[in-house]
């Protein structure tokens, strides 16, 4: 039997993220960001990196795309370990896509323990962010999108600190953000930054919410027995494979 008090609050929830009619988070960008800043905030990109850094994101969005077969698609983005560089990879890997005409990429920061993004990108997040949103209803999805000064490429940051005692990845309300966000859109690519596989249960959360998993291992410094560990918590279905990053 369907409990009317849970469909009035899906019904809620529904209406606040207005799913039927306002567009989110496609406006044009009041101002783009030079290759010296692009460089600063380490977007590779072929005005600021080798043509070796640059197609190797090309080869990452290609795999993506191939796997999207046509249609948007959610990617958790895990590093195996703290320090093996998944916020890099993400934010590049989402970067890439927008580089590609007529794609948009949308960037959600989950490390919310250790979040990174948003100052790595220089972003004023006056607004708030994703916990913002999940504990608030005054806050609103388009209060949480923030300019990237990358054409196509948006940012939702972690937000202020979590409390302690929320499980924000496993509530309806994010479950029902990201739909939203990823098939509102069939150019829309979300990419979400997750914690650390290792040590917490976030990542297979956040994998549960998504269509694809890629684990982000650090070159010599993840074991294969910690990548083989930490790939172990997904659906072999969902595991597009490993990145090894080296350096950053």
């Amino acid at each position: 039997m369907n409990d009317p008090g849970i469909a009035s609050v899906e019904r809620q929830l529904r209406e606040q993220l207005q799913l039927a009619d306002k567009p989110v988070g496609h406006p044009a960008e009041t101002s783009l960001l030079s290759p010296e800043q692009r460089r600063e905030i380490s977007i590779i990109s072929a005005s600021t990196a080798s043509r070796a850094q640059v197609n190797a994101f090309r080869n990452l969005r290609t795999r993506l795309l191939a796997i999207a077969g046509g249609q948007s698609i959610t990617t958790v983005v895990a590093p195996v370990s703290k320090g093996s560089g998944g916020s890099f990879i993400a934010r590049n890997l989402a970067a890439a896509m927008a580089f590609e005409e007529g794609r948009n990429a949308l960037l959600v920061d989950c490390d919310l323990l250790e979040p990174s993004q948003h100052t790595t990108m220089r972003i004023n997040t006056d607004n708030g962010g994703l916990t913002d949103y999940l504990d608030s209803p005054a806050v609103e999805v388009e209060d949480i999108l923030y300019e990237t000064g990358i054409a196509r490429f948006r940012l939702i940051p972690a937000g202020t600190a979590p409390r302690p005692d929320n499980e924000y990845f496993t509530r309806f309300k994010m479950r029902l953000l990201i739909d939203s966000l990823s098939y509102r859109y069939p150019d829309r690519y979300l990419f979400l930054d997750s914690p650390p596989v290792l040590g917490a249960p976030d990542a297979r959360l956040l994998s549960h919410l998504a269509d694809v998993v890629v684990l982000v291992a650090g070159y010599g410094r993840d074991t294969p027995e910690a990548i083989a560990e930490a790939a172990a918590n997904f659906d072999p279905a969902k595991f597009a494979g490993v990145v090894f990053n080296e350096g950053v």
